[in-house]
């Protein structure tokens, strides 16, 4: 849609908020049934010590390398080559003890093998095909009495500020649209829903993801996580009279001078 028509700001606002509200809506219908289905189902394949989908004990770090080695053999089919990972954890309720959370495994992992995505094209791309050894990517998770935070960090050549906001559009995309004719391989980037995704999961669950950028060096970006399960509540909209206003409801004429105002 965004090769074939030129939307106007209103639309994109429109579209955004109902992309974001569907898709939402859509995570949690999917939470439900499958919390139903591998609770009460007949095959219960899954691990003794879950709840359904949800893991009490959820190993961070090892779902951080699952997601690495998946991305890194998509890396592989394109570049022939890949950055590797390296891994800092801090644990500051238990120095020195391994780092677990309540939360459902699969949507940590569909996180953060977006970002390891991303994060591998920029590395890739920015340095010079003939290098030998690319910049590692850094993963830091850190455990807090609050938060549970995962930084991914990457010499991928950073982002302008200016399209800092546009990552996580529905209709931007900085990968070229993937070929048809590339077969049963998984494209590494370019429909331009990874990032808008992965940062409702990451909300769902009262989390959040945010990126920053050096540019002309380094990305990073966070993953924000619930430490404590009785404060990872459902993030859920609400469809009412007032969220039908949002699609006729005017764009607030700017108060600002400059062409992205800050307030």
């Amino acid at each position: 849609m965004r090769e074939s028509y030129e939307l106007d700001h209103m639309t994109k606002n429109n579209l955004q908020y109902f992309l974001d509200r569907f898709y939402m809506s859509r995570i949690g219908i999917r939470m439900l049934i499958n919390q139903h289905t591998l609770m009460f189902g007949k095959d219960k394949t899954g691990h003794k010590r879950h709840i359904g989908s949800i893991d009490p004990n959820c190993d961070v770090v090892a779902i951080v390398k699952d997601a690495y080695e998946n991305a890194r053999f998509l890396c592989d089919q394109y570049y022939l080559a890949s950055p590797e990972l390296t891994i800092e954890t801090h644990n500051a309720k238990l120095p020195g003890g391994k780092i677990e959370c309540c939360y459902i495994p699969s949507h940590l992992y569909h996180i953060l093998f977006e970002l390891f995505k991303n994060s591998m094209r920029a590395v890739m791309e920015y340095h010079d095909d003939d290098q030998n050894e690319y910049p590692p990517i850094v993963v830091a998770v850190v455990s807090g009495l609050e938060d549970l935070t995962i930084k991914m960090s990457d010499e991928g050549g950073g982002i302008p500020r200016s399209v800092i906001d546009q990552l996580f559009h529905y209709t931007y995309t900085t990968a070229p649209q993937p070929s048809k004719a590339d077969g049963p391989c998984a494209p590494l980037a370019g429909y331009g829903y990874g990032l808008p995704l992965s940062r409702l999961y990451a909300r769902y669950f009262q989390g959040d993801l945010q990126v920053y950028s050096l540019e002309g060096h380094s990305t990073d970006c966070l993953i924000y996580l619930k430490a404590l399960s009785e404060e990872a509540n459902e993030l859920l909209p609400v469809f009412n009279t007032t969220s039908s206003r949002h699609y006729t409801s005017g764009i607030a004429t700017p108060d600002w001078t400059g062409n992205n105002p800050r307030f």
